[in-house]
């Protein structure tokens, strides 16, 4: 699959709600993941198609959706952009906000291999 490819099957999926389907199907085994900042005991960076699936329960876990939107894909080569925006509560203090984040991921034979978060902490 092409970059554009694996971003349209990745925004598909998302905006469904299969988050984790996504990153059984579309990331690669080695994948490396950067946030923004750490989040809760979970660190910035985080390697391995297994510490990403741990990272998103972790999300789940936390934080309660109240709604969500998934916009793009915008390609550049073996790269492309997603924006997501999040209604969120999070569980451990009660508090509503939005979030609003651009994710910047990498695609290599078909796979995606690098996925960096960009967001105000």
């Amino acid at each position: 699959m092409t970059s554009l490819e694996v971003g349209k099957k990745l925004v598909e999926l998302c905006k469904q709600g299969k988050n984790d389907q996504a990153i059984e199907a579309l990331y690669a085994n080695d994948i490396v993941a950067v946030e923004a900042a750490a989040m809760g005991n979970q660190p910035a960076e985080q390697r391995g198609k297994q510490a990403i699936m741990g990272k998103s329960k972790w999300w789940r876990e936390n934080n309660e959706v109240h709604s969500a939107t998934v916009e793009g894909p915008w390609p550049h080569g073996d790269r492309f952009i997603v924006r997501f925006r999040y209604d969120i509560t999070s569980k451990p203090d009660g508090k509503r906000h939005q979030m609003d984040e651009a994710a910047l991921y990498t695609v290599k034979d078909g796979k995606i291999v690098r996925e960096e978060f960009f967001y105000t902490t």
